[in-house]
């Protein structure tokens, strides 16, 4: 099994609050709509959508906690830590985003699920041929982690009644070439998927 972490309410009642009143506009049934907010190491930030008084609280409140689970899943990457994410991300009700493993640059993947009330949470498998190993339910606050690994493949994707609504908060790296020595991987053929991998979702619906 993917070594993971779940924690519930994971954001104090301010955050939530704030995060899930942001207007985040109309998203296409089966389209997907990404709002990139960054921190890093030293504090600055890059907002597309969160307001930078929030997004500073949240990497303040959030970072230490992130930082304990990469240590306790993948102590070794820790030392490559650069910046952090939280991407807003909303998906319309018949969007399915595929089976796949996340791109190198991830050292701590996160997922908080916001809104709405009910929905589906995030699948885990055995291998990218689909065999289900587990799933993290849906539950408002909710937040699952873990560390990419060769075998991390996961998917989502709307229950197809409403938007679905997610803190997507990671901690990052530009150092592929150390993650895949970390990991054992090829670093050209890792660089090259991490290249192609859009456009093949973009195009074709599928990922490698």
């Amino acid at each position: 099994m993917i070594k993971h972490k779940i924690l519930e309410n994971f954001l104090d009642v301010d955050e939530f609050t704030k995060l899930i009143s942001i207007n985040y506009g109309d998203v296409p049934i089966d389209g997907i709509k990404v709002f990139n907010n960054i921190v890093d190491r030293e504090g600055n930030t890059k907002s597309s959508i969160i307001e930078e008084k929030l997004l500073k609280k949240l990497h303040n409140n959030c970072h230490q906690k992130a930082v304990e689970i990469l240590k306790e899943l993948h102590p070794e990457k820790l030392k490559l830590y650069e910046y952090s994410e939280f991407h807003l991300i909303i998906t319309g009700k018949n969007y399915k985003f595929p089976i796949h493993n996340d791109t190198l640059n991830k050292l701590l993947s996160g997922v908080i699920y916001l809104h709405p009330e009910k929905n589906k949470g995030t699948i885990f498998y055995k291998s990218k041929k689909g065999e289900i190993s587990f799933e993290v339910d849906w539950k408002q606050n909710r937040a699952v982690f873990f560390s990419r690994s060769k075998n991390s493949f996961h998917s989502y994707e709307s229950d197809k009644n409403s938007n679905r609504v997610c803190l997507v908060y990671n901690l990052m790296t530009k150092n592929f070439k150390e993650v895949c020595k970390i990991e054992g991987l090829n670093y050209y053929y890792e660089s090259f998927k991490h290249f192609i991998n859009p456009y093949l979702l973009r195009y074709f619906g599928f990922i490698i």
